[in-house]
């Protein structure tokens, strides 16, 4: 999705949102803010509307009730105009096309959009890979050859690609579904210090992690929404964890049966 660039004010925001599906109401009238530079994780139990947050803040999906802004603009708008914000989106799944290589998978949309050579976006493909920690051999591969870590850091790998030619095609927001879901402890360390990486290193300017993995949270937040029966029920830090006396704050870290959460 490309919207305009806007220096002052939230990169993304969510105002009043409401989304259901088959009558079934999973947002609820939620208010939300991305800021540049920051590093936001959403929580909340399964089932909740977080990915569907993401899901809308991406343009895959349209509210039904309210308004999405990027740089302040309404998002139909944003658009329509010509200099882009990039967001880049890393599905829980990994999403990998199971019949291409990874070369392939990495580069898709530049081999089908650019106008660059096979060899460069080879040369590309392979400098992605790197920064992601992988190895450029693995760029023959296919993904039903790779561990589940590994293709983690594939995806990662086509959602920081951009075409050199293009300025705009730089990813400013990164958004992460379920990032470590299904890796052991370690493979899930190696995950969450690599967004972290990304950030820093300058492959995105901002990001948003979906998870209900308290490794990732800690590790990964700078601020934190908690999402609970469509709503936003709190916002805080990660040192704030341990001190919040709200209830559902308390039960969703605590892992306790009892309390608001059903």
């Amino acid at each position: 999705m490309n919207t305009p660039v806007s220096t002052g004010g939230p990169l993304v925001e969510l105002r009043g949102v409401t989304k259901s599906f088959n009558g079934q109401r999973v947002l609820d009238g939620v208010d939300l803010k991305i800021y540049h530079g920051e590093a936001l994780v959403i929580v909340g139990p399964s089932g909740t509307g977080k990915s569907t947050v993401l899901r809308i803040v991406s343009g895959l999906l349209d509210p039904d009730e309210g308004e999405v802004l990027v740089s302040g603009q309404p998002l139909q708008v944003n658009r329509a105009l010509a200099k882009p914000v990039q967001i880049s989106m890393v599905f829980q799944q990994a999403a990998l096309f199971d019949s291409l290589t990874v070369k392939e998978n990495v580069g898709f949309l530049l081999y089908e959009h650019s106008k660059l050579p096979r060899e460069k976006i080879a040369e590309l493909v392979r400098q992605k890979l790197e920064l992601v920690g992988l190895h450029p051999e693995i760029a023959e591969q296919m993904p039903a050859e790779l561990s589940g870590g590994q293709r983690k850091r594939v995806s990662f790998a086509r959602a920081i690609m951009e075409d050199p030619g293009n300025p705009d095609d730089d990813p400013q927001l990164l958004l992460y579904d379920e990032p470590t879901a299904g890796l052991d402890p370690i493979a899930s360390t190696v995950i969450e210090n690599l967004i972290r990486q990304l950030k820093d290193q300058g492959s995105c300017d901002s990001y948003v992690v979906v998870t209900h993995q308290e490794s990732t949270i800690r590790h990964t937040a700078d601020r934190i929404l908690m999402i609970y029966q469509g709503k936003v029920r709190w916002e805080g830090t990660v040192p704030e964890i341990d001190t919040c006396q709200d209830p559902y704050v308390r039960q969703f870290f605590d892992g306790r049966t009892d309390g608001p959460i059903q």
